[in-house]
């Protein structure tokens, strides 16, 4: 029996990276090998062991064969005679099929540290093709590393290009393609997630709703970008640049779906975009099954994003209007996203990334102001129901009103 680490913990500690996690792959095993040393099975579909002190994932060594379209169409065979080049071929990308024995030697059959020293993602084999999750993680590997300048192989990008034809995108579940999503919306350039899908063609099977917002125009005044898809990317930069969470970093990326939906004959202006838009997302998110806080808070920045940008000009019964819209005395933090991704959405545009968005300090301001307005006085004079509740209204204007003029004073 032989145990190698494979696979990221191998990559990573190459690339100078912090190691997350560690994988270890069990050559010349039976399952009944490893039960016998204290390992404890979780593997449903494959052999996979949890180490009884470390807890770490050891797996058999395997081959698969693909047997169906799609994720789960694959036979898998673990056998003591299945080698480590046979186990390492049967993943992703070079970079990934790397492994180290217990000495420290390093086993590279398939060049990966070839393709980490020319920041190259490239795939193994053809079989690369047979799964189609892997489209979304090479996409997702792109945005974790394009920072460190990895570019995807050209014969890579061609064979991703020829399984959207063969119709493996429009294989991938729901569930596969929110969790790949996700990850990729935390890693350091996310747009590069998007731009690898349009590149072969993936995101207009897969995402529909922003692939069409590329060649969509915007008034240039306030777009110098104009493009709609462009602007998209430029802002969920800027989300990450502003240190923005997941949640935040999805409402950026789907604030503008509502211009995607506007007729062709009155482009570049977009009148109602923010209604439709938040209907999209709500869509959006109900096909991928997102998480409803993903879904809520991408509903309300599509739906409020340009209120918050008129914010030093809007009137205090609809400033009150807004913040009870974004349902904000409730759920603070939310409201706080929310005005991360306003300021993202704002300086997301082609010379802009360094201006000044006062807007957000003023809605806090506001929100601050009318949430201090308690109700317990109110009820103490016996106010109840309908009546409680127009009485707080009226409290928190007048806050609203003595706040905006304090901030004119100053």
């Amino acid at each position: 029996m032989e145990i190698y680490l494979v696979g990221g913990a191998v990559r990573d500690e190459l690339l100078g990276l912090p190691v997350k996690e560690r994988d270890w792959v069990v050559v010349g095993a039976t399952p009944d090998d490893l039960l016998q040393r204290g390992f404890r099975p979780v593997g449903k579909d494959f052999p996979v062991f949890l180490h009884p002190d470390t807890h770490e994932e050891y797996a058999l060594a395997r081959t698969e064969r693909k047997t169906a379209p799609g994720y789960y169409g694959f036979s898998v065979h673990a056998a003591p005679e299945v080698t480590l080049e046979d186990d390492l071929l049967r993943r992703d990308l070079t970079i990934n099929a790397m492994a180290r024995d217990t000495q420290g030697r390093l086993f590279d059959p398939y060049r990966g540290r070839a393709d980490l020293d020319a920041r190259r993602l490239r795939h193994i084999s053809p079989a690369f093709a047979e799964d189609p999750v892997r489209m979304l993680r090479l996409a997702r590997f792109s945005a974790r590393y394009a920072p460190l300048g990895f570019q995807i192989a050209p014969e890579t990008l061609d064979l991703l290009r020829s399984m959207v034809a063969n119709g493996e995108a429009d294989c991938l579940v729901p569930e596969r393609v929110w969790a790949e999503t996700a990850r990729a919306l935390g890693e350091k350039q996310p747009g590069r997630f998007i731009e690898t899908l349009r590149e072969c063609g993936a995101l207009v099977r897969i995402f529909p709703e922003l692939d069409r917002l590329f060649g969509v125009p915007q008034p240039p005044l306030h777009h110098p970008e104009i493009d709609t898809g462009v602007h998209t990317l430029l802002a969920l930069a800027q989300a990450v640049r502003l240190g923005a969470d997941v949640v935040t970093r999805f409402a950026v990326l789907v604030h503008d779906l509502g211009k995607g939906t506007t007729p062709p004959e009155e482009w570049p202006r977009h009148i109602g975009h923010e209604q439709r838009g938040a209907e999209e997302v709500r869509l959006f998110c109900q096909r991928l099954r997102a998480p409803n806080m993903y879904r809520e808070l991408g509903v309300l920045t599509a739906r409020f994003h340009t209120h918050c940008h008129r914010a030093l000009e809007l009137r205090p019964k609809t400033l009150l209007n807004t913040l009870q819209g974004l349902d904000a005395f409730r759920k603070p933090q939310r409201f706080a996203q929310f005005l991360v991704a306003c300021e993202a959405d704002a300086r997301g545009r082609q010379g802009q990334e360094d201006r000044d968005y006062p807007q957000a300090a003023w809605m806090q301001q506001v929100y601050q102001a009318a949430a201090q307005v308690s109700a317990r006085p109110l009820m103490d004079r016996g106010l109840t129901g309908l009546a409680l509740a127009e009485a707080l209204q009226i409290e928190r204007l007048a806050a609203i009103v003595a706040a905006r003029r304090e901030f004119r004073e100053h």
